[in-house]
C-alpha cells in the first residue's frame, strides 16, 4: 500500500513538471493574434470560468459584455460584443488570444489584456499619487485563463 502511494505520488509531481506554465513573456500569438498552446497544459474548468468572468475582483468580462448564461451577474454591459455563441464564433485558441492580449487581434480595442506584463504606459506618481511599483502581475493567471476559455468555449449557437 506504501509502494503504492509513493508511485501515485511520484508520477504526480512528475506529471505537474511536465505541465510547465507558460508565463506571460513567452506566450506565443499566431499572425492573428492566436495563441494554439495552453498557458497550464491543463484543461480549463467551465464552471470556475464563469465565475471568474461574473467576479468583479476576477474578469468582470459582464463588465462589457451581455452573457445569457450569466444573467444571475447583474449590471451586464454593452460595450463590448454579446458572448452567447462565443464557442461558435472563435476558437479555443482566438478565445486564449482575445484574453491574453487582445490587441493581437483587434489592434483598437479597449478590452484588457488578462495576461500580459508590460507594454503599458503608466501615469505616474505626479498623475495618481498611486503609481505601482515594479513588475505588475497579470489581472488572471494562466489556470484562470484557461478555465474562461473552457467555458467561453461552451457557449453555442442553439
Amino acid at each position: 500500500m506504501k509502494l503504492a502511494s509513493l508511485t501515485l505520488a511520484a508520477a504526480l509531481i512528475g506529471g505537474a513538471a511536465i505541465a510547465a506554465e507558460v508565463g506571460p513573456k513567452d506566450v506565443s500569438f499566431d499572425e492573428y493574434g492566436a495563441v494554439a498552446t495552453s498557458l497550464t497544459g491543463m484543461p480549463g474548468d467551465p464552471e470556475a470560468g464563469a465565475v471568474i468572468m461574473a467576479t468583479k475582483s476576477k474578469g468582470n468580462c459582464v463588465a462589457c459584455h451581455e452573457i445569457t448564461a450569466l444573467s444571475d451577474a447583474p449590471f451586464q454591459g454593452n460595450v463590448g460584443p454579446m458572448l452567447d455563441g462565443a464557442g461558435d464564433r472563435w476558437s479555443p485558441e482566438e478565445l486564449r488570444g482575445l484574453l491574453v492580449n487582445p490587441k493581437k487581434m483587434f489592434e483598437g480595442t479597449v478590452m484588457p489584456a488578462f495576461y500580459r506584463i508590460d507594454g503599458f504606459n503608466r501615469p505616474g506618481d505626479g498623475y495618481t499619487g498611486k503609481a505601482a511599483k515594479g513588475e505588475l502581475t497579470p489581472l488572471l493567471s494562466a489556470q484562470e485563463v484557461e478555465d474562461v476559455v473552457a467555458f467561453l468555449s461552451t457557449l453555442k449557437d442553439d
